[in-house]
């Protein structure tokens, strides 16, 4: 049987709402999904404010793309991005987008991309509007990025929640070593007062459970994933598991293998 091909990836980043540091890390979490073939920068190059950015397009491959300021106080780079994410949709055919911008302009655009099959993977500052939030397959926070393991592995379940993943849109994470640096936690109290949060997880587990209650947590991922943009490293959380787990509403089962699953407390006290 032949492999899966891995997909192909178009990143367009949005130099004008992006910040360059960020580059590296951007490019790493990328290259779990799939292959990045196509690697563009946008914005006014003629710019002060851009000039950090010329040292790591070199570094990293990045094409830049010159795009004049048509009026005072508008750039333009977001409609010269749309147009280009537009061709490339219908000429090369990406299978998926990495889009760099905290910009709710993109909104549409995201939308279009996935109505059409391509999976979105967003990436913006934490003051990104919800809209384009949830418009991405996944978005995920830029301050966020470099949380994972200390020693820069994956461990067991958070392989078995990636293979979970519907191929269209899955986060395929070969079992390679990953060297991030851990983030801030979000702590347990926070947690269980984010309702919304409690009832996305809650919900997931209860449309995946067994007879018994229990959900394996792959499947509790993937009923997340086709229902909304989620990323448990944006709450400071390097896997789905060890969220579940710092809500204290859970049970857990098999943890640290790929059996893992998780079932809600309040079921498991039922008579």
């Amino acid at each position: 049987m032949l492999a899966e091909s891995p997909l192909r990836i178009a990143l367009l980043i949005d130099a004008d709402n992006a910040p360059a540091d960020k580059l590296d890390e951007i490019l790493t979490e990328l290259s779990t999904l799939g292959v990045i073939n196509i690697r563009r920068a946008y914005g006014n190059w003629t710019k002060a404010g851009l000039q950090g950015w010329q040292a790591r397009l070199l570094e990293f491959a990045l094409r830049p793309m010159q795009q004049f300021d048509y009026s005072k106080r508008k750039n333009a780079t977001d409609m010269a991005m749309t147009v280009d994410a537009m061709e490339l949709l219908y000429t090369e055919r990406p299978d998926a987008f990495g889009i760099v911008s905290s910009d709710a302009d993109f909104t549409p655009l995201v939308m279009h991309l996935r109505a059409k099959g391509a999976a979105v993977y967003g990436f913006g500052a934490k003051q990104t509007p919800m809209p384009f939030v949830n418009a991405c397959s996944r978005f995920l926070y830029l301050e966020a990025l470099g949380s994972g393991h200390a020693d820069g592995t994956l461990a067991a379940e958070e392989v078995s929640e990636v293979a979970a993943q519907p191929s269209a849109e899955r986060v395929e994470a070969p079992p390679v070593p990953v060297v991030r640096a851990a983030s801030l936690r979000v702590p347990t109290q926070q947690l269980r007062q984010d309702s919304q949060l409690l009832n996305l997880l809650r919900d997931a587990v209860n449309a995946t459970q067994d007879e018994d209650g229990w959900a394996r947590v792959g499947a509790v991922g993937t009923q997340i994933g086709n229902k909304a943009s989620f990323d448990a490293r944006n709450y400071g959380y390097a896997t789905l598991t060890k969220l579940l787990a710092a809500t204290q509403a859970f049970e857990m089962r098999d943890e640290g293998t790929s059996r893992v699953a998780v079932r809600d407390k309040r079921q498991g006290r039922a008579p």
